[in-house]
């Protein structure tokens, strides 16, 4: 008979570091983040490498590395396995590919980082000014890449960013609530094509709040939108 007492084990509140290989973000400006290890709390694998090199000497000092930029405009992926990594390759040269064929290099862009697979595109791919319609063209632009990165199955969050120019319209009343309503309204239109892969989709929106670039300049406003 167990005891009347027993206790149960603990859940691991640290088991989203074990499952993050799987996941893919999509982000606005438009921003689409496919990721191998997403928002790696870098400092606990600081002291993780601290621990074991102080364990077990000097062969433990470099078991971890630092996911900074290399200067290349690629980012370090030594957190990328290298099965992520040639798939997360080939999908930067399809979306590549699509955008110069569509003439479209210079607001639809993909690059790899130690978060995953990026893909960046600006609002106006998708929508009309303080609108988060999608227009005719974006669910073209949104069929192809989720014939891209739809397939792997991987959680795809995708997140709206915007500029820092006040919005007051009937129906905003912050950029915040633009932003969201774009992020939510592009997994409303993947779920209509691909319903299976609802488990699968998140959506965010951070209105002015984290800029790609300086918003001082037009066309630093231009690249947070």
């Amino acid at each position: 008979m167990k005891k009347k007492h027993e206790e149960e084990a603990p859940e691991n509140s640290e088991r989203w570091t074990l499952t993050y290989l799987d996941m893919i973000t999509l982000l606005f400006v438009l921003f689409v983040v496919l990721y191998s290890m997403a928002n790696v709390d870098m400092q606990k694998f600081k002291n993780l490498s601290t621990s074991m090199s102080m364990a077990f000497g000097s062969g433990g000092k470099n078991m971890i590395s630092s996911a900074s930029s290399s200067g290349s405009g690629m980012q370090n992926t030594s957190f990328i396995n290298v099965r992520d990594n040639n798939q997360f390759k080939s999908m930067v040269k399809l979306v590549k590919e699509y955008a110069s064929k569509q003439g479209i290099t210079k607001k639809l862009d993909a690059k790899i980082t130690e978060r995953g697979l990026v893909v960046n595109m600006q609002d106006s791919l998708l929508f009309q000014s303080g609108s988060a319609e999608l227009s005719a063209k974006a669910q073209e632009i949104l069929d192809r890449l989720g014939d891209i990165i739809l397939a792997t199955k991987r959680q795809i969050r995708v997140e709206g960013h915007t500029d820092n120019m006040p919005i007051h319209t009937a129906r905003y009343q912050s950029n915040w609530q633009l932003s969201t309503d774009r992020a939510t309204n592009v997994i409303i239109y993947w779920l209509t094509k691909r319903p299976e892969q609802a488990e699968n989709l998140s959506a965010a929106g951070y209105g002015q709040f984290k800029p790609v670039a300086s918003n001082d300049t037009p066309e630093g406003r231009t690249l947070n939108r």
